[in-house]
């Protein structure tokens, strides 16, 4: 079924979830340009403040574009804005939940507002904050 602003509601949830893993910050590395340390040196990393590597902030909020693409409210929506909170360390190995939730409808503008959420397989929040999506037609 394809979902429009005329099928979603506010409360609507979707979520995807993933493991992190060290060949993900690798191929993300190598698409992004994004060769910090903190992701990709071990021997570096273990002289910062998490103790070791980590996952890229980017890479792990990118879950939450999966949702909103292919999920709720699916293909063919675009993602117009993004407000990231980045609470606590992403390390390889764990697996993330992203999850959306409609807080608002635009109904007139052809707009969502969504709450996002990630969280590790401990249920800590690792990100949250706030989309604004355009829902296909």
């Amino acid at each position: 079924m394809k979902r429009t602003i005329d099928t979603i509601q506010v409360g609507d949830t979707a979520t995807f979830q993933k493991t992190l893993t060290e060949s993900d910050v690798y191929l993300f590395a190598g698409i992004s340009g994004d060769q910090n340390p903190a992701h990709i040196n071990q021997v570096e990393a273990e002289k910062g403040i998490f103790g070791g590597r980590i996952v890229h902030g980017m890479l792990t909020a990118s879950l939450i574009s999966t949702v909103l693409g292919m999920y709720l409210p699916g293909p063919g929506t675009i993602y117009l804005g993004q407000d990231l909170k980045f609470k606590k360390p992403v390390h390889f190995g764990d697996t993330i939940e992203a999850k959306v939730e409609v807080t608002e409808r635009m109904a007139e503008k052809n707009r969502l507002i969504l709450k996002t959420t990630c969280t590790n397989q401990n249920g800590e929040v690792v990100i949250e904050g706030q989309a604004i999506v355009m829902p296909p037609k």
